[in-house]
């Protein structure tokens, strides 16, 4: 454990769940975080996003890096784009840092057999939702290295759904709930679509 923990790790709470390959644009303004950010871009180095509700903030959250710095302004606000990278877990706050920090355990996922059948189920419903919701069909080889994570950073969950994903360490379960997951976003987008056909046919408001 001694090799996944690490001290003076900064956090970002947010009322968002990052997952590991998603991309999170961010507007950095308060004065703790544009130090947080001076100093990772710094070191380039590496923050958690952890979801704040109206009464806790998890402990697993999903460390992050800056891919780009989108604009500075004057005053020290900034506009950035992270990456999601590897969960964690919050394993003691840090009150002494110029900003919020923990220290953090990274997780790892336990040791198991692929479960083929899971993985091919997954990514066949991943390929129907892009299919429905792009008119595009994924590209066959890179389909076939993504995983759950990398499946579920393109999709827009909610937010209880995605900790459940972060919160998971198994990537057979991972897959199992993302299929879930298609699923019933492809029922959304049928029911959305019926649903514009008939406004259109009825001379109802079109909403969207």
């Amino acid at each position: 454990m001694a090799d996944r923990t690490v001290r003076d790790f900064p956090l970002f709470p947010l009322a968002l769940v990052a997952l590991p390959h998603e991309l999170v644009p961010l507007h950095i303004f308060e004065e703790r975080y544009r130090i947080m950010f001076d100093e990772l871009l710094a070191h380039e180095g590496e923050f958690g996003i952890v979801w704040s509700t109206d009464t806790e903030d998890k402990s697993t959250g999903c460390a992050c890096e800056i891919e780009q710095v989108l604009e500075r302004m004057q005053d020290g606000r900034m506009n950035v784009l992270t990456r999601g990278t590897r969960p964690f877990r919050i394993v003691e706050r840090q009150p002494d840092m110029p900003y919020p920090a923990a220290t953090v355990e990274f997780l790892e996922d336990k040791v198991e057999e692929v479960d083929d059948a899971a993985v091919d189920t997954a990514r066949a419903a991943y390929a129907e939702l892009v299919v429905e919701a792009t008119d595009n069909e994924p590209d066959p080889d890179e389909l076939a290295s993504k995983g759950a994570y990398e499946m579920a950073a393109t999709v827009d969950f909610g937010l209880a759904a995605k900790q459940g994903l972060l919160d998971l360490r198994s990537e057979n379960a991972r897959m199992r709930l993302v299929t879930r997951l298609f699923r019933a976003a492809l029922k959304r987008l049928d029911f959305v679509e019926r649903a514009q056909a008939r406004a259109r046919s009825n001379g109802k408001v079109r909403f969207g």
